[in-house]
């Protein structure tokens, strides 16, 4: 065997080995994952929104949710509550509960769970605990080894050295926050794995010969292409700024072979079918649930009075069609200033909005999902960092380097720019398009979250991490690859790359028991007394 054949084949033996201990370490977790008082599996509001949905649609063949959010246990105490859900009227023509989370993740889990239902007949709403974690294990680590699998072969064919593809296979197995989100229903993990996926297809199809030699392109069956349009499409369905990537994909695809930019296009159509499918089926419009969370077209106006113009409104309603002559209106107050809801005796909703400088009301489709009795999102409900930075200078700082920041809580991220600059200038042309690419999508992802409205600026909500960027973690890693071969030639870099990866493996394990939780900067800094 030749010398670097036998580096190659002990660093497999090390690649198995970090896979190995990574897949351990998560299914010790997810079979031992309890909520905080100890009567489900559900972490928080994020995942019991999506179990919700998983359980329903196998046990009650809906995706409403009203009998799962409204069950109180033996202590008064309601295990499957979420704040994540909307209300809208369903096809009985009554208002019921959905989770608010788009409906083709979960509707694949559903699927997992009703072959544990139909073959060892478990039933979830009786044993909240044993079988979200059996869902999680048939689920989670399938997805994490995806992950982490496709991520190494990735840094194989792109980097060149033995220690420092070691030291990736290390980050990518033990260094990103992943591995702590692999014990809750998320997202952002299928994200990433499919991430990790495309970009395993793209290298596959541009294999590197050697450190000068141009990529090798071969033709690839029809099947292949597929597979990496609907891992590239998955990917966005999961999220949603990742629309970017996916067009970036495609253009990378295209420049690789343009026969092959058709049978991607069709892999992609596919996911966007079961994507605006489910979201029909559970909705009843293609729009997603969070699309729908402001004013729907104006009907008519009003006169503004100081008492609602209850008969002025039964006209406009039934001049335009709206309701039937003779149906009674109730009109309350909302969750939002100068709006009110009206409701129909056959429960359709309106919304009056109140302008005072014209001195009229105008009526509006009810068209906000999340406003609904005791809704958390109203106005004056929401708490903490739901409420939202005012300050979008400050909202990237701290998504950047702060108590949420993507380098201060993963410091191997640090090396993500470095890598990104260096390799436009590095390395075969289709791997400069790779990493152009993934500097796009980075640059206008982070720019999406900034110039979100306040209410939206809320880094993820209460979790270890600004979430929302993890399924960068392929994409990055991948990137960083040569800076990882260049520091590996120092010992004094070598221990700088150890002690980025020390810190994020702390993060990662101060996360292990819920990654539903404020990150460990975020906690101490207020023990300091540093955040209010």
């Amino acid at each position: 065997m030749r010398k670097h054949e036998d580096k190659r084949e002990n660093r497999r033996t090390f690649y198995h080995l970090c896979l190995l201990v990574v897949m351990c370490l998560t299914a010790g977790r997810i079979c031992s994952v309890t909520s905080r008082e100890g009567d489900t599996a559900f972490l928080s509001a994020n995942d019991r929104s999506r179990w919700c949905t998983v359980a329903s649609l196998v046990e009650d063949g809906t995706y409403e949710i009203d009998r799962f959010v409204n069950y109180k246990n033996k202590k008064n105490r309601r295990p499957w509550y979420t704040i994540d859900m909307v209300r809208h009227r369903g096809a009985d023509g009554e208002q019921h509960f959905y989770s608010s989370k788009p409906p083709l993740f979960p509707t694949m889990v559903a699927g997992v769970y009703w072959v544990a239902h139909n073959v060892f007949g478990l039933t979830m709403s009786e044993q909240p605990i044993y079988v979200p974690r059996l869902i999680l294990l048939l689920v989670n680590l399938p997805l994490l080894y995806l992950f982490c699998w496709s991520s190494i072969w990735s840094i194989e064919m792109v980097g060149r050295g033995d220690w420092s593809r070691r030291f990736a296979a290390t980050c990518v197995c033990f260094g990103t926050m992943l591995t702590a989100f692999a014990i809750s229903l998320n997202n952002h993990l299928p994200a990433a794995a499919f991430t990790g996926l495309m970009i395993y297809l793209y290298f596959k199809a541009a294999e590197k010969l050697d450190d000068t030699d141009a990529f090798h392109l071969r033709d690839m069956p029809f099947d292949f292409w597929m597979l990496g349009g609907v891992a590239a499409a998955f990917t966005a369905a999961n999220e949603l700024p990742a629309l970017c990537m996916l067009v970036l994909w495609g253009g990378l695809v295209y420049r690789l072979s343009q026969k092959a930019i058709v049978p991607f296009a069709l892999g992609a159509l596919l996911v966007a079918a079961a994507f605006f499918g489910s979201n029909y089926a559970a909705h009843s419009t293609f729009r997603p649930a969070y699309a729908h969370r402001g004013n729907g077209a104006e009907i008519g106006s009003v006169e503004l009075l100081k008492v609602w113009p209850t008969e002025q409104i039964q006209q406009t309603l039934t001049e335009k069609g709206l309701i039937q002559p003779g149906t009674s209106i109730d009109i309350r107050p909302s969750g939002e200033a100068n709006r009110a809801i009206i409701e129909t005796d056959s429960h359709q909703l309106f919304a009056l909005i109140s302008d005072l400088k014209s001195n009229t009301s105008t009526i509006h489709h009810w068209d906000d999902w999340y406003d609904y009795p005791g809704s958390y999102w109203n106005d004056g409900n929401r708490k903490g960092v739901d409420l939202g930075e005012p300050s979008r200078l400050l909202y990237l700082v701290n998504m950047t380097f702060g108590y949420y920041g993507i380098f201060s809580i993963s410091p191997i991220w640090l090396l993500a720019p470095l890598g990104l600059i260096d390799g436009l200038n590095r390395g075969p042309r289709d791997y400069r398009r790779f990493v152009a690419a993934t500097g796009i999508a980075t640059i206008v992802c982070m720019l999406f979250y900034v110039l979100r409205p306040e209410i939206d600026r809320n880094y993820g909500g209460v979790s270890a991490c600004f979430r929302w960027m993890l399924w960068f973690s392929p994409l990055w890693l991948t990137a960083m690859a040569p800076i990882m071969d260049d520091a590996a030639e120092y010992i004094k870099q070598r221990f700088l790359l150890l002690a980025l990866l020390g810190c994020s493996v702390f993060s990662v394990s101060f996360a292990l028991d819920s990654p539903w939780q404020s990150p460990w900067i975020y906690q101490f800094w207020s023990f300091l007394g540093w955040i209010g």
